[in-house]
Parts: structure tokens; sequence; C-alpha cells
């Protein structure tokens, strides 16, 4: 059935890189996922697929859940039985004993335990393995965010194992300490990506990492949410400026550059994703740049070139219809008039009521 969108613009279905389904936004992260059944989580994780659709996402990648259950709803999705975007799947994140989110499910300790973790992991059906190399903020009594919780060994043994089972890995790293051991142990992606200073208390930004990490080409997914003003905000307007020249200087480096929300965790919503690529406009990226991180370049990123994330012949038809040019105006990207998932047209939430 042909459809007309006069004045709107068709482009790629869009691509966030750094979601968790298992969370619910707003909720005690722990308590959330650690007390809820499986059916429940799964229930959930299912509304929140719907919801990324709703806000033009086609494909997501999920980077850490509970027992391996983003995998099962992405076997699903992929059946045909829930709608849903395309899903990367990570299943339960790799952390130290009591680390960070080691309620997931995915703790090891030596290497021993972590070769283990990961042969386990694969034969879940994981599309990447997903390490915390540092501490994180959700988790009380685990290492601080700057804190590296593996050693440059171990990281190398975990990459080691990912890439005999032919999986990539995406590292949750904060501290620079932490950033430079997953760079130099072969990592695909950094996520957060902060250059946190050892010990806390500022930024550390190396030079020498940064120029290795541009070089071989691994992407930085900084993750943050569509309230990114608010965020900002939140940490004044000195540091706030800090953070902003640490986006340019990143850029400048050459450090490729790929967007994700980190959403379930905070203020996250899976309802909104056009909204966070404005902060790549706050930091002077331009609009045409924009659009193409979020979609070409993200699909490069997670090893779906040839797949998705351009409108071409032999690509999957991953389409959305926005009224007007995101090239005048980013915001349109949020208000879809079509979307189109694997051929298969969906139906917004709010066009459905």
């Amino acid at each position: 059935m042909r459809q007309d969108f006069p004045g709107s613009t068709i482009l790629p279905g869009l691509i966030n890189c750094h979601v968790h389904l298992v969370f619910d936004p707003g909720q005690d992260p722990v308590a959330g996922v650690h007390d809820v059944s499986e059916a429940d989580l799964l229930e959930r994780m299912a509304r929140h697929a719907r919801q990324l659709l709703d806000a033009g996402v086609t494909t997501v990648r999920d980077l850490g859940d509970r027992d391996g259950l983003a995998i099962r709803l992405r076997d699903r999705v992929n059946a045909g039985e829930l709608p849903g975007p395309r899903i990367v799947a990570a299943g339960p994140p790799i952390t130290v004993p009591q680390g960070h989110c080691w309620f997931l499910g995915g703790e090891a300790d030596g290497e021993r335990e972590l070769r283990d973790r990961v042969r386990r992991t694969a034969a879940l059906g994981a599309d990447l393995i997903k390490v915390m190399v540092s501490g994180g903020s959700i988790t009380p009594n685990s290492p601080a965010m700057w804190a590296s919780q593996f050693t440059p060994a171990e990281l190398r043994t975990i990459v080691e194992e990912a890439s005999a089972a032919g999986l990539p890995v995406a590292a949750h790293a904060h501290g620079t300490e932490a950033i430079a051991a997953a760079v130099d142990a072969g990592v695909t992606t950094i996520e957060h990506c902060t250059w946190l200073r050892d010990g806390g208390g500022g930024y550390d930004t190396r030079d020498d990492v940064a120029e290795r990490m541009a070089g071989r080409g691994i992407h930085a997914c900084v993750a943050w949410p569509p309230d990114w003003p608010g965020f900002l905000d939140r940490f004044g307007r000195e540091r706030a400026a800090l953070i902003i020249d640490r986006f340019r200087w990143m850029n400048r480096v050459g450090i490729p550059l790929i967007p994700g929300t980190d959403a379930g965790l905070g203020h996250s919503p899976f309802t909104e994703f056009a909204g966070a690529l404005g902060l790549y406009e706050h930091v002077g990226f331009p609009r045409e740049r924009i659009i193409e991180m979020a979609t070409v370049v993200s699909a490069g990123a997670l090893g779906l070139d040839g797949k998705t994330g351009r409108l071409a012949t032999c690509h999957s038809a991953d389409l959305l219809v926005v009224p007007g040019d995101p090239l005048t105006d980013l915001g349109v990207l949020g208000r879809q008039e079509s979307l189109v998932v694997r051929g298969q047209t969906w139906k917004p939430a709010a066009a459905s009521s």
C-alpha cells in the first residue's frame, strides 16, 4: 500500500547504542531487578522494547540484563512473537564479586572464572560481552566510579576469550586508568568514557590514551540521558563547562562517538531518544553528522554495517519518516509519522489510541 508524506523526510531508523531493558527508570535498580520474578521482568522489558519503537529506534544495544533475559527477548522479537527493535544483547555484565551491578548475575574472580564467565555468556547466545572495568554509582558498597575492578591482565583474558567466541567487548569505564587498560586490552567500545582522575576529584584527559583509542577505532558511547540539560545543571556551571570541553576534546583527538542514553537508569526513559541527540548539537556537531552518528556510524560500531543504518539496497527496511527537515530542526526526529522495522510498519501507541 502506497503512502505519501509531503514535506516530510525519510531516513534510516535510529540506533540507541546503550540501554538496559531490564531496569525501570526512576526505580531503585537493585531492588527493581533482584527481587522481581523472571516473568515480570520479561513483561517489563517487552514494554520498554515497544517504547523504543515509539521513539523511532529500530535497533538497540542492551548492555546488561539479568540472567540473559534480553537475549530471550531478542529471540522472541526476531521470531515475530513480540514487537520490538532489533536487539543486540550482552547478557549479564562481567563484574567482580559484589562489584558494580553484581546483582545481574555476572560475578567472576580470577582468570579461570573470567574465562568460564565469558564462555557461559557466549553459550547463552550473547551478541557481545560487557565488562564492568570500573565501578559505578548505582550499586551500594561497590568500588568507586573511578576505581578499576580488573587488572590489565584480567582484561586481556576477557578480550582473548571473547575473541575466541567471535564476540566484541564493550567496556564500562569511568576512570582514566580503567579506560587506558581497556584500550590496551583491545575492547571494541568504551561506555561512559568519563576520564575520571584516579582517586576522584576531577578529570584526567590523557592525549596518549585518547590517540591510541582513536587510532584503533574504539568507539566511545558517553550514554547521557535525554534530559542532558538538567544533568548539566546538577553539576553546576563550572563543572558543566569542563564536561562539554571534554566532549569537544574527544572529538578533536579523533575518538569516534556513538549515541546512547543508558535508558532504564536514573531518569532516562525509553520513550525519548531524539532529545538525547541534542547534546551533540550543544557541543557543536553539525546536524548532518549527528544523524549519521545515530544511524550509519552506530551500525558500523555494532557490527551491523551492511544490515541497517542506511537507505540502501540489501539493507534491512528500517525506515523512519518525520515531519519537516531534521537538518533544520533536529527535534523532528522525535515526531515520527511512520516507522518501518525490518519491513513491518509499526503503529505508535499514540496513533492507536
